[in-house]
């Protein structure tokens, strides 16, 4: 099926591994050009040459850390000076500490929801004026599922993952008029390094080993196993195409139909 996404200009965040490594690779595969940003320079610009000779496209990777306004300002910057428009934003970049209650601290808070949130508003507040300009785009939001399935371990990501949800109802609201689509894709776990990352941490507070924690990841989903990033990455590519054009304002969930609670028994 052809997309229709030959020629697009895409701006992607976290895109130096994980969902947003295959994000980019996938849009990619479609024809679409691709700016990359990460914190870590060598990763992202590893990551760009690897992708930019997978679907020979071009891949440009411009390290920025989307906590910064600053950051995020001058990569938009750099990917309008390179490409000439931006097309499609797919925002990846952000992670939140699990962890007790009584155990996380204000900065653990503040930081989860200056990347996860406030990382993905800055996105967004630095692209969308060059998408009314130019009369059309696509926004899409990797949020993650526990802004709409809360968990007592995972309650600073599902406090910023709530707030990315109201953020892009509100956007749809205001730029849909204006020719941009706005969605957001909610993955439960993934496996990538980032999951591993959390299930480490989940089997310290559990009082179990890895295996065990991931055997309850894996039970808390009908399907019996993990997503994996390319899967998301199908869901978020499809989502870009105008064949889906209808598909505004919606919140989508792409965890096998977890349930929270079993993971957590």
């Amino acid at each position: 099926m052809d997309l229709n996404l030959a020629g697009k200009v895409a701006f992607i965040t976290g895109a130096s591994k994980g969902i947003g490594y295959q994000v980019a690779k996938q849009l990619g595969e479609e024809g679409v050009k691709c700016a990359l940003t990460a914190r870590n320079d060598d990763d992202l610009q590893k990551a760009a040459a690897q992708l930019s000779e997978a679907t020979g496209q071009e891949m440009a990777g411009y390290a920025g850390d989307m906590s910064k306004s600053e950051d995020v300002e001058a990569c938009v910057a750099q990917t309008l000076e390179k490409f000439g428009r931006i097309d499609i934003l797919v925002t990846c970049a952000g992670s939140s500490p699990g962890g007790l209650l009584e155990e996380l601290t204000d900065e653990q808070w503040h930081a989860s929801l200056n990347l996860k949130f406030m990382g993905y508003v800055r996105s967004v507040r630095a692209v969308v004026p060059h998408m009314v300009k130019q009369g059309s785009g696509t926004i899409i939001l990797v949020v993650g599922n526990d802004g709409l399935k809360p968990s007592f371990w995972e309650m600073t990501a599902g406090a910023a993952n709530a707030a990315d949800l109201n953020f892009a109802s509100s956007i749809a609201d205001q730029y849909g008029p204006k020719g941009v689509r706005v969605n957001t894709v909610n993955p439960g776990p993934v496996d990538t390094d980032r999951w591993d990352t959390l299930e480490k941490a989940f089997a310290r507070d559990m009082g179990v080993d890895q295996a065990a924690a991931r055997a309850a990841a894996e039970r808390s989903v009908p399907l019996g196993r993990i997503t994996r990033p390319d899967e998301v990455a199908s869901l978020v590519t499809m989502l870009c195409s105008d064949r889906v054009g209808a598909v505004h304002g919606a919140h989508i969930p792409i965890d096998g139909a977890q349930r929270k609670a079993l993971m957590e028994r």
